[in-house]
């Protein structure tokens, strides 16, 4: 595989001709542990609408010859839905005050070139260009340590989160539902890490 990749920035309205890519993506990378999710493409457009909707989103694409490889997005928290806005009120934050990370999806062959590295400085900086940000925050689901279905050797992101300067939120956790491979429809809890939007490192 050829590592050579460029990386793409699209925000707001411009995001809207990549939907597709994103949830087709997302349908793909999420079938594989620790996700386990039974894609649907429908599903995957009605969820993304909420960042086409945002006049602050972002979208940033890697590519690989014309093709979307990789993808991660972002939008401020006040523009999600309630269920990811409730933990943060829960817990006494103002959800304006939050820009959120939806996800990072990369397909195999192009892991291990820093593309997950670009992904953070990249909306970790449209946030803070935004101005009126204190915390960036994403959310992982939380699995069982002896869970079977678990990958012999697999690593979690925990440690790349870590160095990133994000905190798990232990008592920050949201709840969703998604149709897992050979299970059906599957209750998830998915609990949050933030970190302070200071100056550029």
């Amino acid at each position: 595989m050829n590592s050579a990749h460029t990386i793409g920035l699209f925000r707001g309205p411009e995001i809207t001709p990549w939907l597709d890519d994103v949830a087709r993506l997302r349908v793909t990378v999420f079938r594989d542990w620790p996700y386990l999710y039974e894609g649907d493409l429908d599903f995957e457009r009605d969820y993304l609408a909420a960042y086409a909707r945002s006049a602050e989103s972002v979208f940033v694409l890697a590519m690989q010859g014309g093709e979307v490889v990789g993808a991660s997005t972002g939008l401020p928290l006040a523009d999600d839905t309630e269920a990811f806005r409730q933990p943060f009120l829960d817990s006494g934050m103002d959800p304006e005050d939050v820009f959120y990370f939806g996800e990072s999806v990369l397909l195999p062959a192009y892991r291990g070139h820093g593309i997950g590295h670009a992904f953070f400085d990249h909306r970790e900086a449209h946030a803070r260009a935004l101005g009126r940000f204190g915390w960036t925050a994403f959310c992982a689901v939380d699995r069982d340590a002896d869970d079977p279905r678990r990958p012999v050797g697999h690593r979690t992101h925990e440690a790349f989160w870590d160095r990133r300067g994000y905190t798990r939120q232990s008592g920050m956790t949201m709840r969703l539902a998604w149709n897992e491979i050979g299970r059906g429809e599957v209750d998830h809890a998915l609990t949050f890490w933030l970190r302070g939007l200071g100056p550029l490192r």
